[in-house]
């Protein structure tokens, strides 16, 4: 958290700490969104809200007794990107919403890499043989490593940053650079756990020339694949999937990591990888059921203005 309110900080977030007795019960990470609105601090950049609740906790009231907590004109309380593996979705009441955020995938690390392989798709299992007979053929050596040392990461960064730099994200402008906040961010980020034992990259080469890497951190048994890039010159062969390969049975065969999380939106690459998927999801919390009510009229008019000016399609023959 200490890298990315260096780098993605206004200075003005908050913290909040809720206690029982002497005991804290709950955290969070708070920024202004608005005039009525405060948020859990939330860049692009963090899979989860920083919202932390006990065991056993009523994370519900927790929530309304923060938002009351907070100085008026504060309204609402928008808690972001929720785990129902942490969270258990609550039933929504007159002051209390909740939203679908993204499905999000996961691999649970049980039994051997072999039984785990075998239960992947046939169409996956065949092209990872084909590619790798394939550059095999074509006398290229792959091979996979893991960088574990904090004082590989600025050098991995910045290699990292030229495999986003030769794909769509450049295009985007959203690629890491390793001199821009998110280079700096991921850094720093990845020094830290590393520096613990709880950071690493993956990485692929053909031959000498580094071909694919994903930057994860790890905590209590659960592995986190934060971001993946590999080089498009050799889309063909899926250096990304290759990778995978090679790291998960690493995974498997070490028996340490028990559940290994993408955390991001669940798209078709997943599916074949895992068959497991959950929702995550947002909470806003209103000071009153009335505010609640007039937000919702409110983004009715809005859409119903949006719809009335938009243009209509143009006739076909």
């Amino acid at each position: 958290m200490s890298p990315l309110l260096d780098c993605f900080g206004t200075g003005e977030e908050m913290i909040a700490l809720a206690y029982r007795g002497a005991t804290p019960v709950a955290a969070a990470l708070l920024s202004r969104g608005g005039t009525a609105r405060v948020a859990t601090f939330q860049p692009s950049q963090l899979p989860l809200g920083p919202w932390l609740v006990s065991p056993g906790e009523d994370a519900s009231a927790l929530a309304a007794g923060l938002l009351r907590h907070l100085q008026a004109p504060t309204l609402m309380l928008a808690l972001t990107q929720l785990d129902p593996r942490w969270h258990a979705r609550p039933e929504p009441t007159p002051a209390l919403e909740t939203l679908d955020y993204i499905d999000t995938a996961w691999i649970d690390v049980a039994g051997s890499y072999d039984a785990y392989w075998e239960a992947r798709g046939k169409n996956l299992r065949t092209n990872m043989r084909k590619q790798r007979s394939k550059l095999q053929a074509e006398g290229v050596t792959a091979a996979f490593d893991t960088l574990t040392d904090a004082a590989d990461m600025a050098a991995a960064v910045t290699e990292y940053g030229r495999l986003e730099g030769a794909g769509w994200k450049a295009e985007r402008g959203t690629a890491v650079e390793a001199s821009d906040a998110q280079g700096r961010f991921y850094r720093s980020m990845l020094e830290q756990f590393c520096a613990v034992g709880r950071g690493r990259v993956w990485r692929l080469r053909f031959d000498d020339k580094v071909v694919a890497m994903d930057l994860c951190i790890e905590g209590g048994g659960t592995l986190v694949v934060l971001k993946t890039a590999f080089d498009p010159e050799y889309r063909s062969v899926s250096p990304a999937f290759l990778m995978k390969q090679d790291a998960f049975r690493d995974v498997f065969d070490e028996g340490r990591i028990k559940r290994i999380e993408f955390y991001g939106r669940l798209m078709e690459w997943h599916t074949r990888w895992t068959a497991q998927s959950r929702t995550l999801y947002h909470a806003n919390v209103y000071r009153w059921a009335m505010v609640a009510r007039l937000r919702e009229r409110w983004h009715r008019v809005v859409t119903r203005t949006r719809r009335a000016v938009e243009p209509s399609p143009a006739p076909t023959a």
